[in-house]
């Protein structure tokens, strides 16, 4: 298909301001997909595109949170491996199933996330004790969340996110460079399936992909510069319209 130069634009800001969201606090997929559909793309290639250039965005912010000693990778491979697992059979399943129950569910969840996180101000600014020991909630969270971000997705994210901080007792900045990890682990699977069905269109997810580079580096050190202040506010706005979104493409 043929992209026009200020098209190419218009991608490459929307990449960027996507990445510097979803590097702080997720719910990047808000502002990319639309971007992304603006192009008259069907909802499969565009949704193929948009986890490929989301790939870079939480690879380059996951890596940057390594880099900068905010996280060790290898304290967390047992949610990884999970989380990958989770997403494949998630992936596989929803190609047999039909997604709509979830729906009504999804919308009362993130409801319940914000109401705690809003009515919790010290939730997140310091580590607390975790509720579960690493092994069994990386493993729990990782196999459920990699199937939900696999079977469905919106908000993926911002699950993670909330688990890390109540059940894992995590402070904010740590839980946002584990929270990229994680989805970069869960998009891999989703972009090697859309991939291979041959549902992605390269030159959009590429150009978008190089504005996620550069605004997921720019929203992780901010994020890691800040600290758990800082990150909350973004936290609670991504939740927020992450719900506002779902209510309305079901009420639609």
């Amino acid at each position: 298909m043929h992209i026009s130069p200020m098209m190419f634009g218009l991608l490459f800001l929307g990449g960027l301001f996507a990445g510097f969201v979803d590097s702080i606090a997720g719910g990047g997929g808000l502002i990319a997909l639309p971007v992304i559909l603006s192009l008259g793309l069907p909802p499969r290639l565009a949704l193929g595109t948009n986890k490929l250039q989301g790939c870079f965005g939480t690879a380059s912010s996951s890596y940057n949170y390594i880099r900068k000693g905010k996280i060790r990778l290898k304290d967390y491979y047992v949610g990884i491996a999970c989380t990958f697992m989770g997403a494949t059979l998630g992936t596989w399943t929803i190609q047999q199933l039909n997604a709509a129950f979830l729906d009504y569910i999804i919308p009362v969840l993130l409801l319940v996330i914000f109401l705690y996180t809003l009515l919790s101000p010290k939730l997140g600014v310091v580590e607390q004790q975790a509720k579960m020991p690493p092994t069994l909630f990386f493993t729990l969270f990782g196999l459920l969340l990699g199937f939900y971000d696999g079977f469905f997705g919106p908000g993926a994210g911002s699950f993670w996110m909330a688990a890390l901080l109540i059940m894992g007792g995590f402070n904010m900045t740590k839980a946002a460079g584990i929270t990229r990890i994680m989805n970069f682990t869960s998009n891999i699977v989703a972009v090697c399936l859309f991939a291979l069905g041959g549902h992605i269109v390269y030159p959009a997810g590429i150009c978008m992909a190089l504005g996620q580079i550069l605004g997921a580096r720019l929203g992780s050190n901010l994020a890691m510069q800040r600290g758990s202040r800082f990150i909350r506010p973004f936290f609670l706005t991504v939740v927020f319209f992450t719900l506002l979104k779902i209510v309305y493409t079901t009420l639609r």
